[in-house]
């Protein structure tokens, strides 16, 4: 859908946005635009709502810093609410937490098929990284490892690989599945540090698919 006219906005003139995180697929909040909140969604790749309490448009983070970039914004079936993909920076929620959902009403069951496929596991944890890092938890690792700077993260990530190294060579299963863990921990720690997200990367691994990236040997003659 290209054509705004097709959305359906209330008697308010408002349309409900749900705001996902396109790195973990997390929700982060719901909120309200209006049709010009929503034009200048989609002419700056800002986030912007419309405010019912104030009665005026405001832009994620203009004031707090925790800014929404937006990856893609879609309307639903009837037109009558919206989802912004979005990059988020630091916390989505006024309280401090990096969702806006995280009080229970019904208790969680155990998932019968677990998503456990490394790309979305990756994804999850880079998630929660990311969280830790704009709320700095006590006594969490991240916040450890965070004010430690950014130096002690990549004397780990020369550790851990030398550790991947001796246990491939010594044909050690186990263990080299817990050092690449590790590797890759510290790894989406750097990346979380300096803003990189996997979608980023997964977008140069996709550039390179079907290609072999080695040249031929040379003509002699």
């Amino acid at each position: 859908m290209t054509d705004l006219t097709q959305l359906k906005f209330d008697s308010n003139g408002l349309i409900p946005v749900v705001t996902q995180d396109a790195r973990s697929g997390a929700v982060l909040m719901q909120a309200y635009a209006d049709l010009s909140a929503v034009k200048r969604t989609l002419d700056t790749r800002e986030a912007t709502y419309y405010s019912r309490s104030r009665q005026e448009q405001w832009v994620k983070g203009a004031t707090s810093g925790h800014t929404q970039n937006i990856v893609s914004v879609l309307a639903d079936c009837d037109g009558d609410s919206l989802l912004y993909r979005v990059e988020q920076t630091g916390p989505a929620c006024h309280t401090g937490a990096y969702s806006c959902f995280f009080t229970p009403l019904l208790e969680e069951q155990a998932e019968q098929t677990p998503d456990s496929g490394l790309d979305r596991t990756l994804e999850r944890v880079y998630a929660t990284i990311v969280e830790r890092l704009a709320t700095l938890p006590e006594n969490s690792y991240v916040a450890r490892l965070h004010a430690g700077g950014l130096d002690r993260v990549l004397k780990k990530i020369s550790e851990e690989s030398g550790e991947v190294l001796l246990a491939a060579k010594n044909h050690d299963r186990a263990e080299l599945a817990t050092e690449v863990a590790d590797l890759l921990f510290h790894t989406l720690f750097a990346m979380a540090e300096i803003g990189v997200s996997p979608s980023e990367v997964a977008a140069v691994l996709q550039g390179r698919e079907g290609k072999t990236g080695l040249k031929g040997p040379k003509e002699v003659g």
